[in-house]
């Protein structure tokens, strides 16, 4: 499958160029937070609590005198960095226990189905609100929470791909010549799905975001006064008729991030299926 082609069968549409370019700056802004925030993300100044946008303060002000931008920046890094950990271990994690499930198949296939099934029997939110009970409220007790329940969907996922592709003749040529199932399954068969698990997984990475900066809004994940996008909504909502833009910039960051990622994640989808018709 060439890169080349699916690229410009995903970028035939203006708005997936216009969409990556949005995450692209969001992303970058967030890692250049340290070199160009033009405030501490700390410091206050009753002052200048509620300040109106102007050069000093871009965005304005929080109800500490705190610059909103400086903290939506440093808030990105927290949002995208916690995402991007849990997203990539998930997808790790759940497509080798698919391939594996997949390719073996027998009771090895049955067994780990059984256990899909039994936790997706409870509603993910349940699950990972019973383990920040006990584990106690924090962003590595989500991530801990998120894992638990989000390598399920790549595990279904890649096992499809698996049971799809593993009665292929490579993969039989592969097995009459004496492979491993391990030699197998990561030199023959994890090549072949690793495009459609990247869709899956940027698709999936926007639904990360919203579960942490949920949490987050919930007081459950990254706690005050470290910045980040769900807890600054958090913060703002005791101000929401007082003085909305403290709600409406994270929030709107949000959206611009998970609109961008979805779009992105889906016009990759179908250029992937395209390419597979």
């Amino acid at each position: 499958m060439k890169t080349r082609l699916i690229l410009k069968r995903m970028y035939r549409r203006k708005s997936v160029a216009f969409f990556t370019v949005i995450l692209l700056i969001i992303v970058l802004s967030s890692i250049a937070a340290p070199f160009i925030a033009p405030n501490d993300v700390y410091k206050t100044d009753l002052l200048n609590r509620f300040a109106a946008p102007s050069a000093q303060f871009p965005f304005g002000t929080d109800e500490l005198g705190r610059c909103i931008f400086s903290r939506i920046l440093f808030g990105g890094r927290a949002s995208l960095a916690y995402a991007l950990i849990a997203t990539s271990i998930a997808s790790v994690i759940g497509t080798t226990v698919g391939m594996i499930s997949g390719y073996k198949g027998g009771w090895v296939d049955g067994l780990i189905m059984r256990i899909c099934d039994i936790m997706y029997s409870f509603p993910h939110l349940v699950i990972t609100l019973v383990i920040v009970a006990v584990l106690g409220s924090g962003i590595y007790n989500i991530l801990i929470a998120m894992l638990v329940t989000q390598w399920l969907y790549y595990a279904r996922m890649s096992r499809s791909l698996t049971i799809n592709i593993r009665n292929q003749d490579f993969v039989a040529a592969a097995r009459s010549s004496g492979s491993s199932a391990f030699k197998i399954i990561f030199k023959h068969i994890l090549p072949n799905i690793i495009p459609q698990m990247i869709a899956i997984t940027t698709i999936d990475f926007g639904h990360t975001i919203l579960t942490i900066s949920g949490l987050s809004f919930l007081g459950l994940g990254v706690q005050p006064p470290s910045p980040e996008w769900g807890a600054l909504i958090n913060g703002a909502r005791d101000f929401i008729y007082t003085d909305i833009k403290l709600l409406l910039w994270p929030g709107f960051i949000i959206l611009l991030v998970v609109l961008s990622v979805n779009v992105i994640g889906d016009n990759l989808r179908d250029a992937l299926d395209m390419k597979m018709d």
